[in-house]
């Protein structure tokens, strides 16, 4: 059976990717904004379901089949986060109701027995540890 990704890494890794898009954002303006938003859409449907943060902590996103996160399954799982970050370019509204839909997200998965936020929920998807050993047949 694949483990379930921690809390902790799960966070971090979401971190690193957002962080990805912010400095994008700063160097690119709208269109690095756009191209930032496009990446968390899709980011867990590329890379065997890996976004930039989970190739960094080793984690990988699922279905609930067990197969690979698809492009479909990865802008379902991210619509919520992608709202955030367009929040947050109105100031001071924006900004808190973007720490309302992360701090929701957050919530959900710290209180979800199966380690699931929002967007796993709707895209009928978990992220789990990776064993490169396993992986690579060692």
């Amino acid at each position: 059976m694949k483990r379930p990704a921690g809390l902790l890494f799960r966070c971090v890794a979401k971190a690193i990717d957002i962080v990805i898009v912010a400095v994008v954002f700063e160097v690119l303006e709208w269109s690095g904004l756009l191209g930032g938003i496009l990446y968390i859409l899709i980011a867990d449907g590329l890379f065997e379901g890996r976004s930039l943060g989970k190739i960094l902590l080793k984690l990988q996103t699922i279905r609930e089949d067990g197969n690979v996160c698809t492009v479909k399954e990865s802008i379902l799982r991210n619509l919520t986060i992608c709202l955030g970050i367009v929040l947050w370019r109105t100031p001071v509204i924006g900004w808190i109701l973007f720490f309302v839909i992360i701090g929701v997200e957050f919530l959900v998965l710290l209180g979800s027995d199966s380690g699931k936020r929002i967007g796993d929920i709707l895209a009928k998807t978990t992220v789990i540890e990776r064993n490169e050993r396993t992986i690579q047949g060692g």
